[in-house]
């Protein structure tokens, strides 16, 4: 039988395609992610691996089920380009930087690059699918308006497609 490593990297993986859909920013960011998941420094991701990532997190009662289904959820073992691939099945249904630009913008009709933060949870919970107070609550955590309550949408659009904020 083949070594460990062999036989992972021979049970298949996705295809490198997966790399046009990064910069390469991005790739390395998450190659330095992956780098510090894989704990035992093998190549892959495993249960271990995530078990020791969540202990360096402050998390040590993480349930073997949870830990399975998480490594369950990729095609192959997570070597790089299956990590790769499962943040860009991920990412892939999330529109593109102009397209979320734009349906702000219809609220902006000074074009200030800001919306009021009332406006758009007014919107948010009462539209199409309608986000819960909870729900509210998470997304001003995580984008909160400014001391006026305006909502900086274009640094939110460029968050929400790139992961991080502009310099």
């Amino acid at each position: 039988m083949a070594p460990r490593r062999a036989r992972k990297r021979a049970e298949g993986g996705a295809s490198s395609n997966v790399f046009s859909m990064f910069d390469q920013s991005q790739i390395q960011e998450f190659k330095e992610a992956f780098t510090i998941m894989d704990q035992n420094r093998d190549g892959f991701i495993d249960k271990e691996d995530l078990r020791d990532t969540f202990a360096a997190l402050g998390r040590i009662n993480v349930k073997n089920e949870e830990l399975e289904a998480m490594v369950k959820e990729a095609p192959a073992p997570i070597n790089f380009t299956v990590f790769l691939t499962m943040f860009g099945e991920k990412l892939k249904g999330t529109d593109p930087e102009e397209t979320i630009l734009h349906a702000f913008k219809v609220f902006d009709t000074e074009g200030k690059g800001f919306v009021k933060a009332d406006f758009i949870k007014e919107k948010l919970m009462t539209q199409a699918d309608r986000f819960s107070e909870e729900e509210i609550k998470q997304m001003f955590a995580a984008f909160p308006p400014d001391v006026c309550g305006n909502l900086d949408y274009r640094n939110l659009c460029y968050i929400i497609t790139h992961g991080e904020e502009k310099d």
